[in-house]
């Protein structure tokens, strides 16, 4: 049995994001599904793995861990001798320009893509309705995003450089279903950002991840 565990959903955004990190590193793991739809993430058992409540988390022998980004640096780090370097750990200038646009998802792209994701996606599948407004206010701010890395892109086959790291591999989940939506436009739109999409999108690690949750 694998030594690393991962409490979640197989296709849910943040439990994909430690998955695909996984196995770009070619680590071992338990994923253990929960039944949200049952509460299972609220139970005694789970709230001392997570205090709030959330998936995934991930425990690796006697540590326990949970946010996906922090979970998928952790990973990323501890595994940096095996698989693909996605810290570039060797070369602290590459380092940090990797820190900065891991940051940049978290704090610019994230808020208006994960907004829209629920609003055209998610309410749907819970037959609530879509508010157009919303909708409308954060498609022009992921517009202004996204004009940031068309020119990022423009310049750089990847966000950090001309190498592939954890800053685009955390983008991958919400762009995964933004793209199932009718604002797919925002990101079809801009040809560079297009480019690197369907390039991240089609790594052998997420496409794992899609193949695993589909035949769960």
């Amino acid at each position: 049995m694998a030594a690393v565990k991962v409490y979640g959903m197989p296709l849910s955004s943040c439990t994909a994001r430690v998955l695909t990190c996984l196995i770009e590193k070619g680590v071992e793991y338990e994923l253990v599904t929960l039944n949200l739809g049952v509460g299972e993430h609220k139970q005694p058992g789970f709230l001392a793995k997570q205090p709030f409540g959330q998936i995934p988390v991930l425990e690796d022998g006697d540590l326990t861990l949970f946010e996906s980004r922090a979970i998928a640096k952790y990973v990323a780090y501890k595994y940096k001798d095996q698989g693909t370097d996605l810290l570039r750990h060797e070369n602290v200038k590459e380092s940090a320009v990797v820190v900065v646009w891991t940051e940049v998802e978290s704090q610019q792209y994230n808020p208006p893509i994960s907004t829209l994701v629920y609003e055209l996606l998610i309410k749907g599948m819970y037959g609530m309705t879509t508010d157009q407004a919303v909708v409308d206010a954060e498609s022009a701010k992921f517009g202004k995003v996204l004009d940031v890395y068309e020119a990022r892109l423009s310049e750089n086959k990847y966000l950090a450089g001309n190498f592939y790291s954890l800053a685009d591999q955390n983008h991958i989940p919400y762009t995964y279903f933004l793209m199932k939506t009718p604002a797919a436009s925002l990101i079809n739109d801009r040809p560079h950002v297009k480019a690197w999409w369907e390039n991240i999108s089609s790594r052998p690690s997420f496409q794992k991840v899609l193949a695993n949750a589909n035949a769960a």
